[in-house]
């Protein structure tokens, strides 16, 4: 298999972490096939900040045949850009190569142009700047990542690794981003669509509850949940729950409920010889027909398709993957 080549553009002021978050995340030890190279306005000393700085040894030639061009967040997002960087990025996505921001890397890719008529995010302090700055995007402050197919672009800090593990998924499957988050001890899945933070002063001591919730939910997937029975579980009333859910996560928790689903039946794809209508049924969707819909709906794909792409070398042994 072809090294997938991933170019990380640190430009002056570069955020420590979002500029390790891809390095963590695509280093070789996952054993995935992907190439990272850093690169700047010229290989050599990058000025950081936080009190790091950075050598790189590529310019910005090495955009020039990257897969997957990643420009982390920097100090100063508004002030102007070198030309020469701005057509490099241009010309990347001209002939198609993946173009990602984290945090205000997205005002990079904001002044090349390429989020032009696009939803995007980033940093929500930032996030009006954007807007303004250029109106023709669709600026969403709310969300960890917004994901538009050629071009994907994620919140402040952390909110990076939720993109890169999701870029993974889009590349490898959900087990493959399983392995490499539980390695770094990430998350394995927060949706793009969860909150960045929640909406409150004083967070009322729910949290530990709902995630035992939500814990309990996923080890009963193959049974009938509702609502009430999610809310008898955490104790508090169905309106509550739901409210402070949504606001938690980002999903209606049927919706949760679907996409946890959705995930497990990727899981059983992947990695054994079930059969549709048997990962329908672990699953909790019933039919085989229900879980094809659903694949088509939430992922764009179906089951079959899927198991054709990601398909392990586990399959065909029956067994299910280990847990996550």
């Amino acid at each position: 298999m072809r090294s997938h080549r991933i170019a990380v553009l640190v430009l002056p002021g570069a955020a420590p972490l979002d500029v390790g978050i891809s390095a963590q995340v695509f280093a070789p030890k996952h054993g995935l096939p992907y190439q990272i190279r850093h690169c700047s306005l010229a290989a050599g000393p990058v000025e950081g900040r936080d009190g790091l700085g950075y050598v790189v040894e590529h310019g910005p030639e090495a955009i020039g045949d990257a897969d997957t061009v990643i420009v982390p967040g920097y100090n100063s997002p508004l002030r102007q850009l070198d030309q020469g960087i701005l057509d490099a990025l241009r010309d990347a996505a001209f002939r198609g190569a993946r173009m990602v921001s984290i945090c205000t890397g997205a005002f990079a890719l904001a002044a090349a142009g390429l989020l032009d008529g696009r939803r995007a995010t980033t940093h929500w302090s930032m996030a009006p700047a954007l807007a303004r700055e250029y109106p023709k995007i669709h600026v969403d402050p709310g969300v960890l990542f917004v994901d538009e197919g050629p071009v994907l672009t994620s919140a402040g800090v952390a909110a990076g690794i939720d993109l890169c593990l999701h870029m993974i998924r889009r590349d490898h499957g959900v087990r493959a981003s399983n392995d490499v988050a539980r390695t770094i001890v990430a998350a394995p899945y927060r949706s793009g669509g969860q909150s960045q933070f929640v909406p409150r002063t004083v967070p009322e001591p729910l949290g530990e509850v709902f995630a035992a919730t939500r814990e309990w939910a996923l080890h009963r997937l193959d049974e009938p949940i509702g609502v009430a029975d999610l809310a008898r579980h955490a104790g508090v009333s169905t309106r509550t729950f739901g409210r402070r859910f949504v606001e938690d996560t980002g999903y209606t928790p049927m919706r949760w409920i679907l996409r946890a689903r959705i995930d497990l039946a990727r899981s059983l794809l992947e990695a054994s010889a079930l059969s549709v209508e048997q990962i329908a049924a672990r699953v909790g969707v019933g039919t085989g027909a229900n879980l094809r819909l659903h694949f088509q709906r939430v992922l764009g794909t179906t089951p079959s398709e899927y198991r054709k792409a990601f398909g392990g070398k586990l399959a065909g042994s029956g067994a299910p993957p280990p847990a996550p």
